[in-house]
């Protein structure tokens, strides 16, 4: 399942995020996820579905099986970038996060 192992790397390069943050945030132990980014194991489909919502993108694409989207604007990655982050958020920092951004939202209006 190589392409999978360097579709893992390229995703987390692209949002800006190490292999460390990717466990972290789907709940899997470095070794783990380290033995999925490096081809010598492949993860079950709970842990593959868990991953792919961390990385902000389709199983299909993660496993090579639809093309992932090879032109993206700036704003597209950073959006990603920020979706990806959202899920190892709590309630509290969500409703902080969101202020922030109607914050910023109401200042680019005026």
């Amino acid at each position: 399942m190589e392409p999978f192992a360097t579709n893992l790397r390229r995703r987390a390069e692209m949002l800006g995020i190490s292999n460390a943050e990717v466990a972290r945030r789907a709940g899997l132990t470095d070794r783990r996820y380290g033995n999925y980014v490096t081809g010598r194991r492949e993860p079950d489909l709970s842990t593959l579905v868990r991953i792919a919502t961390v990385l902000s993108i389709s199983v299909d694409e993660l496993i090579g099986m639809a093309p992932e989207k090879d032109v993206r604007t700036v704003e597209e990655i950073f959006q990603e970038r920020i979706i990806s982050a959202l899920h190892a958020l709590k309630a509290d920092d969500l409703k902080r996060l969101a202020v922030m951004i109607e914050a910023l939202t109401s200042a680019r209006e005026d």
